[in-house]
């Protein structure tokens, strides 16, 4: 059931990591860091806006994050299994990535997230550029 799981949510994400590819043309030692989340049914537009708001000013807080893109979900295929939030920070390289986990302006966000308490479920996915 798991692997089931596991394999829908992927036939789900793949069309939306395909959708957000960026105008400038990638460079390969590049990381994407793609947050996709599920929130609460009780979540409101001005709690979502909060975290979104948040997430973005992790670009200008955080050395290494290049860009910053963020989306709703519109598929008609109606796979997203609830996931309705996607949120992509683009890395100058996979060091910058491993030093954006344990900073603290990351951590602030991750403590906002749990005061808030909106987001149901949370996918991550990290892939390198051009590879």
């Amino acid at each position: 059931m798991k692997a089931l799981f596991t394999f829908v949510l992927l036939l789900t994400v793949t069309p939306l990591l395909l959708a957000m590819t960026p105008t400038d043309p990638p460079k390969e030692d590049q990381v994407r860091h793609i947050v996709i989340f599920k929130y609460k049914p009780g979540a409101t537009e001005a709690q979502i806006k909060q975290v979104t708001d948040a997430f973005a000013a992790l670009k200008g807080k955080v050395p290494g994050i290049v860009a910053f893109e963020h989306g709703v979900n519109n598929s008609p295929e109606g796979k997203n299994l609830g996931f309705t939030h996607v949120y992509q920070l683009t890395f100058k390289d996979a060091a910058s990535r491993d030093a954006y986990l344990p900073h603290p302006d990351h951590k602030k966000f991750g403590e906002l997230l749990g005061k808030l308490q909106v987001v149901e479920d949370v996918f991550v996915v990290d892939y390198a550029t051009g590879k």
